[in-house]
Parts: structure tokens; C-alpha cells; sequence
């Protein structure tokens, strides 16, 4: 069993200051969860309504629903506060489905394989 240090009890006070406001959540492995912050402890796990993933690619975006989310500590990077007066993204953005989305995706996943496969190729050119 762990006790909650000096470090741990800052953290708290806080979050505690982000209850029943809506977060931005950014994730280790990339991913921007959104929602209104209902609970959180002493190791930074958090507990999100209404939470919906943001998925960007290039000037797509999409709001993936969720629902109520749980994330634990160790996978959270960066949370802060969203100001709901303000407009989020830039203007040149543009919503599309999550379907849409999840075809540019993986157009540019392609893409980026097309890129690797290129270098791998061209390895035995010393350019140099």
C-alpha cells in the first residue's frame, strides 16, 4: 500500500479546481480525450463525462462520443481547462464523420508506408 506524498496532495488540490469543467485530456500514446471532469485521486486517474475523443488529420477533424470515461494516471500527459466562449480549432478546419476520418487516416498511414518502403529502396544509393 502507497501513501499519497506531498507531490501527490498538490496534485490534488489541483484537479480539484477542474471539477464539473470541461478538459482537455492529452494521452501518451497521442490520443485528445474531451469532457467534464467528475472525479479524480491521489495518482491522477480521472473520470470523464460526456467525453468524446478528437481525431485530427491535416484540416479534418472528427468527435469520436465515448461517453463516461476512465483514464488512468500514468497515461495522462497533459490536462487543462477548455474555454467554452472561445472557438477550439482554427476556422480552416473542417468537421466530417467518423468514417471520413477514419479513411484519411489511413490514407496518410499509407502514405507514410509508401515513404519507408521508398528509403528501404533507395538504401543501396550512398548519397552521401
Amino acid at each position: 500500500m502507497s501513501w499519497a506524498g506531498l507531490d501527490d496532495i498538490f496534485l490534488s488540490t489541483c484537479l480539484a479546481s477542474y471539477l464539473d469543467k470541461k478538459l482537455l485530456v492529452l494521452l501518451r500514446d497521442g490520443r485528445k480525450l474531451m469532457g467534464i471532469l467528475r472525479s479524480f485521486d491521489q495518482f491522477a486517474n480521472v473520470v470523464l463525462e460526456s467525453a468524446c475523443e478528437r481525431v485530427i488529420v491535416g484540416d479534418l477533424y472528427c468527435d469520436i462520443p465515448l461517453g463516461l470515461y476512465v483514464i488512468r494516471g500514468e497515461n495522462v500527459v497533459l490536462i487543462g481547462e477548455l474555454d467554452l466562449e472561445k472557438e477550439e480549432l482554427p476556422p480552416n478546419m473542417t468537421r466530417v464523420s467518423a468514417l471520413e476520418i477514419k479513411m484519411a487516416q489511413k490514407a496518410e498511414r499509407d502514405a507514410s508506408d509508401l515513404k519507408g518502403s521508398m528509403r528501404k529502396r533507395m538504401e543501396f544509393l550512398d548519397l552521401e
